[in-house]
């Protein structure tokens, strides 16, 4: 129970750090998009937009950090409180501030939401707008210079360690075996807060000044897992072997991770296929001084082509070609050697549903409010939300399959989208959560009605209630 609970912890930290830089994620391959195209050693040099590049790495994506996180914390009113703490550590560095707008953003959120709690209720009538535009402001005058003075020299002398520690990695050849620590992360879901909390930023101070950065391909490259699906493409059984194939497209050129980890739980040696491919691909990069200008999301292979800076194209595929080749080696072996290839991927995926659950809680109590949910009458349901921890990976699929379930059965008007828990709204009709979720999704949206599910990628819940839809047209 106490690793349960330590897990939980780390997740739920994760979950923070990564919600900051996800919603994010379109602004960081724009300026990634400019600097690839415009900088004087791009595809099409442009002195006029390559002047785009500074004030976007320095100001642009800090503060939309810095307001994420506020606003995770506290709405609209905490991102407004948290982007004014921002701006102070932005001021008093020389390196572009993620680091800091990470820490800022959800504190700034956080004070002005104390702030509320203690004095909101004491305002007289007629006096409240004039108490939320200034208790806001001073707050956030008060935090961009404390921000200025003491947090961002802080940030900044942390920021100058750990670059100086990937330096000193990628100089003694040691970089590779950091994919040791990372590739076993993912299949517990903390991906996102390796990549986008930790790898990212310090990737983007690198990418500032030298055009690339080794960084954005330690987590990212696909070629691991998609060496792991093809050996069961080829070794495999039974429901395994089937799936494998539509797995690795959706792996491979859609970019979503998750659909390999339940291969990789069904047999946890495979950990050692992904972690060979890893090391073997971040080798092959740090051999060729090979790196992308930003993030490539989701990482899929179209997306790190996209941010491949100008020439090394070749390298970036040869660097997922053979993490593939020798992911794919390994596991061919162990899935040969294995005498329990029988065993059944429904119940992995379940497996690897619980792993991606905050919260380790599946109780009777819980079931019967299921089924509960699920005999209730859906009057003018017009909007269903999957909802998952980054809002991307597993809720994304889950909406696809029920949109298919919907348009075979003839069911219009009803609007199904995915979204990040923290980004729900109470326009949602149905909030459709992993069982280990909706304790969470209840709390964040209680007028909804929820829906728990086992599994993302085959659940009956979804029959269910096309039939209630159905019946009810």
């Amino acid at each position: 129970m106490a690793q349960k609970g330590f897990r939980a912890k780390v997740q739920r930290f994760g979950s923070h750090l990564s919600g900051m830089i996800m919603p994010n994620i379109a602004a960081f391959i724009a300026w990634g998009l400019i600097t690839a195209l415009f900088i004087p050693d791009g595809y099409f040099p442009n002195e006029e937009l390559a002047s785009l590049v500074g004030p976007m790495i320095n100001y642009l994506l800090p503060l939309l950090i810095g307001f994420t996180g506020g606003r995770l914390v506290y709405d609209i009113r905490g991102g407004v409180v948290g982007a004014t703490a921002t701006i102070g550590v932005i001021v008093g560095a020389d390196i572009p501030m993620f680091l800091g707008a990470m820490a800022m953003g959800p504190l700034g959120g956080y004070l002005i939401k104390k702030l509320d709690d203690v004095f909101q209720d004491k305002i007289g009538q007629g006096f409240e707008m004039l108490y939320n535009n200034f208790s806001a402001g001073i707050l956030g005058a008060v935090l961009a210079g404390i921000s200025l003075k003491i947090i961002g020299p802080i940030i900044n002398g942390i920021t100058q360690v750990l670059i100086a520690g990937v330096e000193f990695l990628i100089n003694v050849g040691l970089l590779p075996l950091a994919n040791i620590i990372i590739e076993p992360a993912k299949v517990l879901f903390l991906n996102n807060a390796i990549n986008h909390g930790i790898l990212s930023p310090i990737a983007a101070e690198q990418s500032s000044e030298t055009g690339k950065s080794i960084l954005f391909l330690l987590e990212t490259n696909p070629g691991p897992g998609l060496g792991v699906l093809l050996a069961f493409m080829v070794f495999g059984t039974g429901a395994a072997r089937s799936s494998a194939s539509g797995a690795s497209i959706i792996h491979f050129f859609g970019g979503i991770h998750e659909i390999y980890f339940p291969y990789i739980l069904m047999k946890p040696a495979l950990l050692l296929a992904v972690i060979g491919g890893g090391v073997s691909g971040v080798f092959t990069y740090t051999i060729f001084n090979a790196g992308l200008t930003a993030t490539p999301s989701p990482g899929s292979i179209v997306a790190l082509m996209l941010m491949t800076p100008p020439g090394d194209h070749f390298i970036i595929a040869l660097g997922v070609i053979v993490a593939t080749l020798v992911s794919f080696l390994i596991a061919s072996v162990i899935l040969k050697a294995s005498n329990s290839e029988g065993e059944d991927l429904s119940k992995a995926t379940s497996q690897m549903e619980e792993m991606k659950g905050k919260k380790s809680k599946a109780s009777d109590s819980l079931r019967g409010n299921e089924e509960q949910a699920s005999t209730q009458q859906a009057e003018d349901v017009n909007k269903v939300v999957f909802a998952c921890d980054a809002g991307m990976g597993s809720s994304a699929m889950g909406a696809s399959l029920l949109k298919d379930k919907f348009k075979k059965a003839d069911i219009e008007g009803i609007d199904v989208t995915n979204k990040a828990i923290n980004d729900l709204t109470d326009e949602a009709d149905i909030i459709i959560t992993h069982k280990d979720l909706t304790d969470r999704a209840k709390e964040k949206i209680p007028s909804a009605e929820h829906i728990s599910v086992e599994n993302f990628l085959n659940s009956p819940k979804y029959d269910e209630l096309v039939n209630r839809l159905k019946a009810d047209e």
